[in-house]
């Protein structure tokens, strides 16, 4: 070949090599959302090496580091300052502090062996006479009536009580709203005990364990689980021993209450809480239009899930010690939060608006998560065009997903049904703006939410959430609905207009058993002593009319002391329709009371 055409054949090569470096520069990695990339992050989030995401666990911190590092690669910013993390402290637990010590007479007592405190037990010295109230029961309902307070003066000193009722493996039983440990001390408390002492019925081996459960704040007087042995020990002076007490209160199905007579007991608890670090993931895509820049669509997703499950851990098989992978709850999730910022950092030119990408922890704690993001935003909160979230996208059944929240602004519905339509599914949509996810938060501060979610399962909150049964093109069709939704948002010059879409309910709402409600939205997450009112949800209820507002602490109720969302619950199970009680609220450094018409 003569040098002419060498020269020839290497231009018309180098030419053809330079078209495909343009065209491979200028298309790069493909940005779209698919089926593939969404298996990659469901299957690394809910690896068995990630052992349930519990918030704080080594699992979990390998997936804030995933998060962020799949956030760089798509080059979506940090979304608080330089930084994308936002953390937080978390109680998970409770343990025994340096000292505790239970003396009964001059018999000392091993904590962890002997007795030991329960998690609501309030810290402290306390020392008194002591009786023993049956099941420490005091029911005056209109089918049933059993006090074990009514016969006894106990008045300053410690009751002891048997646990569970006379029907224990009875779910439905009329005594089972009355026999929780909590619902018993409260019980002691308001006949003005100086502190609770739990013996087991005789089906029971073992302690109870000081397992913490969230809202259970410190409950005013000390609470002890004894063992079987000192619980004998002490009745056998009596006469008695569990076995004989319980029989006689099961077949007579009354109460049984007596006096022990120059019993002392003396107690020092000292209980400390177990905390962890938590921490958002936060990342963002600035737009460049100045006009509207400064105004967000927020998508969110929490990556927490249950870690190993047990009790407590909101399990539906608490008994089963296994990992809890939570593929669907809420991999799923995350796995559309990191393609959708994928695709929309790719399309960053033409958004008018900017895009936050929140990673939420702690959800299964209480929403904490996104209760420490409104209380600390990385944006203006009234710049937040809508909130969506995503949680448990990735069970679609019968070609139908959910979303909720179309109610909170009058623009959304018509959004959908224009969009939904290129789009081969049914989707379902729900008004309401409250809903168990961390949109709750941000529809309390009067921000427009959308929630979509793919439904319930048998798998729900068990060891069995896995990759394996994943509908990849079901959460591909909801992601690809999703992006529609926000580009459209993050384009259009009209402001969605929030409106309140029902009444703020939630699992802290009246169930069926209270007759009246207050109509109020409680804090779960305030670590305020009372029930902190998150917002007043409706304007029409009790608490509105009595002049109740958001961030008032609801410090007793007819008298009888609120020191968190549980005693809250009982107080409220007292009331009835027509009745009106003074309520004591703390706002700001002030107590007022104010009479609440039900």
């Amino acid at each position: 070949m003569n040098e002419n055409k060498k020269s020839n054949y290497t231009f018309v090569f180098l030419l053809i090599l330079g078209f495909f470096l343009i065209i491979s520069r200028s298309t790069g990695p493909s940005s779209e959302i698919t089926q593939d990339e969404i298996m990659g992050h469901i299957r690394y989030l809910s690896h068995p090496n990630r052992e349930g995401r519990s918030p704080g666990s080594r699992g979990s911190k390998d997936v804030i580091s995933y998060i962020i590092k799949q956030f760089k690669s798509y080059g979506v910013k940090p979304g608080v300052g330089k930084s994308f993390t936002q953390p937080f402290d978390l109680t998970i637990g409770v343990a025994l502090g340096d000292t505790n010590i239970l003396i009964i007479n001059d018999d000392s007592l091993i904590a962890g062996q002997d007795y030991t405190p329960l998690s609501f037990s309030t810290n402290g010295s306390f020392s008194g006479l002591s009786v023993f109230a049956g099941y420490g029961f005091d029911i005056k309902e209109n089918n049933l009536r059993w006090s074990d307070y009514s016969n006894i003066n106990v008045s300053d000193k410690w009751v002891i009580v048997m646990r569970h009722s006379p029907e224990r493996e009875n779910q439905h039983s009329i005594y089972t709203p009355h026999s929780s440990l909590h619902k018993k001390m409260i019980v002691a408390k308001d006949a003005g005990a100086k502190g609770i002492i739990f013996i087991s019925q005789i089906e029971d081996d073992g302690l109870y364990p000081l397992a913490y459960t969230r809202g259970y704040n410190n409950a005013g007087i000390p609470a002890i689980h004894l063992s079987n042995d000192k619980a004998d020990k002490i009745l056998k002076k009596f006469g008695w021993s569990r076995k004989t007490i319980q029989q006689k209160m099961n077949h007579s199905l009354q109460p049984l209450t007596f006096e022990l007579k120059n019993v002392i007991i003396e107690s020092h608890v000292t209980l400390k809480p177990v905390k962890t670090r938590a921490a958002n993931v936060i990342g963002a895509i600035k737009s460049g239009n100045r006009k509207y820049r400064d105004e967000y669509v927020i998508i969110g997703a929490h990556f927490d899930h249950l870690g190993w499950g047990a009790q407590g851990s909101g399990s539906r098989k608490p008994n089963e010690k296994l990992i809890h992978p939570g593929a669907d709850d809420n991999a799923s999730g995350v796995a559309g939060l990191l393609e959708l910022s994928q695709k929309l950092s790719a399309q960053k030119n033409k958004l008018k608006r900017s895009i936050l990408f929140i990673a939420f922890d702690a959800e299964e704690k209480g929403l904490l998560g996104a209760k420490n993001f409104i209380e600390n935003p990385a944006v203006d909160l009234n710049k937040v065009v809508t909130m969506i979230n995503m949680d448990m996208i990735g069970r679609m059944e019968d070609s139908t997903a959910t979303v909720g929240g179309v109610g909170t602004s009058p623009a959304f519905e018509h959004i959908l049904d224009s969009l939904k339509t290129k789009h081969s599914f049914h989707l379902s949509m729900n008004q309401p703006g409250f809903g168990p996810s961390d949109h709750a938060a941000f529809y309390a501060k009067d921000i427009p939410v959308l929630f979509f979610f793919s439904g319930f399962h048998n798998e729900y909150h068990t060891p069995d959430d896995t990759w394996k049964l994943i509908n990849l093109e079901g959460e591909k069709n909801i992601l690809d609905l999703i992006y529609d939704v926000v580009f459209y948002l993050a384009r259009t010059p009209k402001t969605p207009v929030f409106s309140k879409a029902g009444p703020t309910t939630g699992p802290m709402s009246a169930p069926k058993r209270f007759k009246v409600t207050f109509g109020i939205m409680p804090s779960y997450g305030s670590t305020k002593k009372g029930l902190e009112v998150e917002s007043v949800s409706n304007v029409n209820g009790p608490a509105a009319k009595a002049g109740i507002k958001k961030g008032d602490i609801i410090k007793s109720i007819n008298g009888k002391t609120v020191l968190d969302i549980y005693e809250y619950m009982e107080r409220l199970s007292k009331l009835d329709k027509g009745m009106t009680v003074p309520v004591i609220i703390e706002r700001g450094e002030k107590n007022i009371t104010l009479d609440v018409a039900f």
